[in-house]
């Protein structure tokens, strides 16, 4: 306050002595609130610290002028750089002229604008590898220079022995006009096995429809129902089934769960099998699903659809999240075996399935070595002359086509993806767009702009071919495709473990071959150019490791959405933590806030407590999605992302305030990008391929009593999904018992865990002092290895040298649970590997004894323990809990511990929507303990309690606000300050709204302008300004001011005295104003900048005397008018200084 210059003197001369150190700050450090002392940061950690945008250009629609002002909002804002990109082509007619084509000259000027006004504005710029954000190709890749894949076609042929037979092959699948044949053979055949599209059934069902043309191949009308019912197919005589096939044109999880009956007289029906879907990612529709079935004979088989016993959907399972509906373009039957989900195992589609039941498939329909003969590949026409000993021959015709995906999001650079297991076409690639981009501009402004390359959403599915894949398995794998290939067509090669071990064994080596020619060659690229390299998740669509390549990225990055279920990715961002954390990466980074319906509400307090979850569960730099670049500067809200993601850009109502936000992220960034994370568990992904990092409720089997009681039994109850029932979120209808973060807060109740996949394990895992360290050196203090889950269904195989390198750590001093032992070894084996790998059986899991519950045994320097871990903590194992709350009652705290130097600061987010009190016991034991909030950047002491190994916190939340708690040796002498009294503002307030300044708005208390009787005013859609004169009391005792509002929508703005204060946006609403109270009269007035919401309503509604509004987006649904502007009493908090702060401060009970 502005008292006297003596009086101030006096008044503030303890505050000054204790504030003293307080000054002692780096440079610029945006962390202003935090002495030297205690966190030194410099000018490069606030730099990395600063958030990104995702900038994306709609339809060749740029203007320069646009351009430079986007760029200027970014800079005014604290924007580090933008993810640059190009969507979809030119309209007809062009949203924009004139229109800039991708690659055009047109659009080369204007790129060169970009990076030149990007310099201007110190914004880096980030290009991905292609037009479009997904994820790599272009016009210029030809067919052969595309993602592959195996296709086969196949005739059955009689020979008598004595003479060649000339036989017409039929032609395999051919995409984009290329077909290369791999090999072709000749396999013997007992007798001409039937299917029921060459023998087809008479087809009735329970549906009021003819279904006939289900059975008829080439089939292209669907059959779609939500009713219960069955389909029957009969045969007019008794049908040998062995397998089947589920056709459609988009994938469908209710097709792959149909109950099968089968009957003699169609009158006594007997369950022949469940069908069971394999775990499907998004994008799924490259192909059906084939299922192998008990072997089986019968003249009528019944598909009988139910929804009871539905899953709820999962990420790993997307194409559950929906209604329950059967959707089908056909079921074909056949006679001969297959391999189970054979689409799974050839990693054609990213897809987990169980293994072939050996059971189920008699020995005359698997295909024995001497049954096999390779012949010389035919004429270009097709023809092969056969030359056949006397019999019934499978002649099978393997071959290579393109996958036909392209970069669909592209613009006029649209092409076919390129072959990303090719190290040549992957080179080739990067130079045709990123190189090209580089090389377009100015070198200095090249190097100072251009700095990063980034693979986006992997949206080009998988692919299982390449040129050099079979020398590539010969060399990786120790033996030759040729005898297996008829696998890879699906057909049973020795025995259903044989024909699984070498499926398995290639799509191993198509994850090695996407690492090792793939994103290997994409960072030498990137070290060429000098940028850096960034990279999102390759699950769940292209079939491979999806951590291994982050081990090559300068960043890992993943992706949450917000409000829309549907699409949400929780394991994007876990395998983008995890992989971080193994591979020695200290910058998470996380698309933000993407939305399948922008609603036009979106504001930075609804969207806080999802940034703060993700901030917990390890990201620490957000790239907002999304901001669209708008041409024109006289429409607002102008170009969107076709009504996708949250408005983000220069336009929205509260962007100018919105820094403040900006700000809260830089800051919270700045202090989780500090030190290094502190986890006691590192969870094991298994060998399936493909893999990812593991969701916390897939560790319900191995750890239920860490995950506790309540939470096992709410697990079995969502996956049970009784009735089905579903939840509506932004007008889109999903299941309701799908995964959510918000349901797994703080899973292991007080301990932290990473996953680690097989490749992090044998490149960089050792141990010390007890702990094993990967390449971060996060000291783990327990390994776990889960048993069977949805994504490892076959948990009983290890590799020898996953199984090896386990060992050893466990003789160096490794603690490890395993919930499963392994019994055998994954893929092919030579005999001398199996002796090693029973041996290491033997030594592991022999003479073990019980204890808890669990079988363990001390092997060299470690443990090992067998079975389900059921005590409630890891104390038996000598690891406490990092962190307890409130003695585990509460659990809606997220939470995330990092260690930093003589500091351990713990980040605490309350995700309820009341404000709490919630007591903390942390496992450090530090001298002092002091509270840092974020938002308004305040460092303050807080009474602390020793007990033992721990210091013991209480803190006060607000509803959904986020805390540090630094623990430290740092004696930093801080004020304590204590509100001594409350007065509420009182005079003659005026309403003010933009634009509209003749409708002067009287009020005696603020209220929401939407409470308004005017729709004009009540619509609204601009700032709203609030404002009275007023003369506050004054005290010679205090010594601080703060202002509280007790409700506002939107973002406040504060203004005392004409001086700009801050921004009040996040609870509490409370804002320092010490500096800026004078006595006497003082003027006070509070901008709020509400959202588009409202207005675009109003708008769409039709009842709008002008529209204001001009947007590319369509109003696809409208919501209630939501509340905006200030509400109730403003009050002045006077604040004393407690004097014995000194001793509150430091933790008691320190021996």
């Amino acid at each position: 306050m502005k008292w006297a210059k003596s009086e101030l003197l006096m008044k503030i001369k303890s505050y000054i002595l204790c504030c003293a150190l307080l000054c002692v700050l780096t440079l610029r450090a945006q962390i202003k609130g935090i002495p030297a002392s205690l966190l030194a940061l410099d000018q490069q950690s606030y730099e990395k610290a600063k958030p990104w945008v995702v900038w994306y250009f709609m339809h060749a629609s740029y203007s320069k002028e646009g351009i430079t002002a986007d760029l200027q909002a970014m800079a005014a804002n604290n924007i580090a750089g933008a993810y640059f990109t190009p969507i979809k082509a030119k309209t007809n007619p062009p949203l924009f002229e004139p229109a800039s084509e991708t690659l055009t000259p047109e659009w080369w000027e204007m790129f060169r604008h970009i990076v030149s006004e990007a310099k201007k504005y110190n914004i880096k710029i980030a290009l991905f590898p292609n037009d479009g954000f997904a994820t790599a190709g272009g016009p210029w890749i030809t067919p052969e220079k595309s993602m592959q894949k195996i296709v086969a076609a196949d005739t059955v042929v009689s020979t008598n022995g004595k003479k060649k037979l000339r036989v017409q092959l039929p032609q395999p699948e051919r995409n984009e006009g290329y077909y290369e044949d791999i090999q072709l053979y000749a396999i013997a055949q007992p007798h001409i096995y039937k299917n029921s599209s060459t023998y087809p059934p008479t087809v009735s069902s329970s549906y009021d429809e003819d279904l006939q043309r289900l059975v008829k191949k080439g089939n292209d009308k669907h059959f779609a129902t939500s009713q219960p019912g069955w389909i029957q197919y009969e045969f007019k005589e008794p049908f040998a089934a062995n397998a089947l096939k589920i056709e459609w044109k988009a994938s469908n999880y209710q097709a792959n769960r149909l109950q099968i009956l089968i009957s003699d007289d169609g009158k006594s029906f007997r369950q022949l099998v469940q069908l069971q879907s394999p775990r499907m990612g998004w994008l799924d529709w490259d192909n059906g699903v084939t299922h192998t079935l008990p072997y089986a004979k019968a003249k009528f088989f019944r598909f009988v659809y139910d929804p009871k016993g539905s899953e709820p959907g999962a990420e790993d399972l997307d194409v559950a999240k929906w209604k329950p509906s059967l959707k089908l373009l056909g079921i074909t039957l056949f006679e001969e075996a297959r391999i189970n989900q054979i689409e799974s195992k050839t990693a054609e589609i990213w897809r987990v399935s169980l293994p072939t039941a050996s059971a189920a498939i008699p020995d005359k329909n698997i295909i024995q070595q001497q049954d096999i003969r390779v012949l010389h590949a035919p004429s270009k026409s097709g023809i092969i002359e056969l030359d056949l000993p006397k019999g019934t021959w499978k002649i099978l015709r393997i071959g290579h086509t393109s996958t036909g995906h392209k970069n669909e999001t592209a613009g006029a650079a649209k092409g076919l993806e390129c072959d990303k297991l090719d190290a040549d076409i992957v080179a080739f690639q990067f130079e045709q767009w990123y190189g090209k981009a580089k090389k377009a501009v100015e070198p200095s402004l090249s190097k100072d702009v251009l700095t990063v390359f980034h693979i986006d959403s992997w949206e080009s599915g998988s692919q299982n071919w390449t040129r050099s894949m079979a020398g590539e398995f010969q060399k990786r794998r120790g033996y030759s495709l040729e005898k297996y290939m008829p696998a890879l067509a699906g057909y049973v090669v020795g025995s259903a473990e044989a024909s699984e071990a070498f499926l398995h064994d290639y799509r191993e080596t198509i994850a090695e071959l996407l690492l090792d020619k793939g994103f290997t060659t994409l960072k030498r690229m990137c070290d060429q150019y000098g940028v850096e390299f960034t990279a999102e998740t390759t699950a769940p669509v292209m079939a491979s490791d999806g951590l291994s390549h982050f081990s090559l990225t300068d960043r890992t990055m993943g992706e949450f959405w917000f409000r829309s279920p549907s699409h949400d990715k929780p394991n994007d961002v876990l395998d983008a933590v995890s992989g971080a954390h193994i591979y020695g990466k200290n910058v998470v980074m996380s698309e933000a806030f993407t939305q399948i319906r922008m609603e036009w509400d979106e504001h930075p307090r609804l969207l806080k407590p999802v940034q703060d979850l993700n901030y917990a569960l390890g990201v620490n730099n957000l790239a907002y999605h999304v901001y669209v670049h708008n041409p024109w500067m006289d429409r607002k809200p102008g170009m969107t992302l076709d009504g996708i993601g949250t408005y983000f850009q220069r336009d929205q109502i509260w962007w100018k305030p919105g820094k403040a936000w900006v700000d809260y992220a830089i800051r919270t960034q700045q202090l989780l990008q500090q030190g290094k994370p502190v986890k006691d568990v590192a969870v094991f992904i298994g060998e399936e391929v493909p893999r990812r990092a593991i969701l916390p409720d897939r560790l319900v089997g191995v750890l239920p009593g860490i995950i506790g009681a309540d939470r096992v039994a709410r697990t079995a109850e969502k996956l049970a999904n009784e009735g089905q029932p579903l939840q509506k979120i932004a007008s889109v209808s999903t299941s309701a018992n799908m995964y959510s973060t918000i349901d797994w807060i703080d899973p292991l109740r007080g301990y932290a865990y990473d996953s680690f996949n097989p490749h992090a394990l044998l490149e960089y895992a050792k141990v010390s002092d007890g702990a094993v360290q990967f390449a971060n050196h996060i000291a783990y203090k327990l390994l776990v290895v889960p048993g069977k889950h949805l994504l490892n269904p076959n948990p009983e195989a290890s590799s020898l040298a996953v199984l090896s390198k386990l060992t050893s750590l466990l003789e160096a001093g490794a603690t490890v649970v395993f919930e499963t032992k392994p019994t055998k070894l994954i893929g092919h084996a030579s005999p001398s590997d199996s002796s090693k790998f029973q041996a290491l059986l033997s030594q592991l899991f022999t003479d073990m004894k019980s204890e808890k519950g669990m079988w363990t045994k001390t092997i060299g320097q470690g443990k090992i323990y067998l079975g389900a871990y059921k005590e409630a903590d890891f104390n038996a194992l000598g690891i406490a809990e990092d962190l307890i709350i409130d003695d585990k009652k509460t659990t809606a705290i997220a939470w995330n511990h990092r260690r930093f130097a003589a500091t351990d600061s713990y980040f605490l987010s309350n995700q309820d929507s009341v404000a709490r009190r919630v007591a903390f016991s942390f496992r450090a034991n530090a001298s002092h303990v002091y509270l840092y909030d974020a938002v308004r950047d305040e460092l303050k002491p807080i009474a602390a309690e020793r007990k033992g190994e721990r210091t013991e916190v209480s803190v006060d939340f607000a509803p959904h606000q986020a805390l540090f708690v630094l623990l430290s040796e740092a004696d930093v002498r801080l004020p304590n300050w204590k509100v001594q009294r409350t007065e509420t503002i009182k005079g003659d307030w005026t309403l003010h709204l933009q634009g509209q300044e003749d409708n002067k708005i009287n009020q005696k208390m603020p209220s929401f302008w939407t409470e308004s009787t005017t729709d004009e005013l009540r619509y609204h859609a601009g700032r709203g300004t609030y404002a009275l004169n007023f003369k506050p009391a004054s005290s010679t005792n205090d010594q601080r001011v703060a202002l509280r509002l007790d409700d506002v929508e939107g973002m406040a703005e504060v203004l005392l005295n004409g001086q700009p204060v801050g921004v009040i946006w996040a609870k509490p609403y409370e804002i320092d104003v010490t500096d800026y109270l004078k006595k006497g009269e003082n003027r006070l007035e509070i901008n709020v900048y509400h959202t588009w919401g409202n207005r675009f309503g109003y708008e769409a509604s039709g009842k709008a005397k002008e529209k204001i509004m001009q947007t590319t987006a369509t109003a696809k649904f409208l919501k209630p008018l939501q509340p905006a502007g200030l509400s109730g009493n403003v009050e002045l908090l006077w604040y004393k200084e407690v004097q014995e702060v000194q001793e509150t401060q430091k933790v008691q009970g320190k021996k």
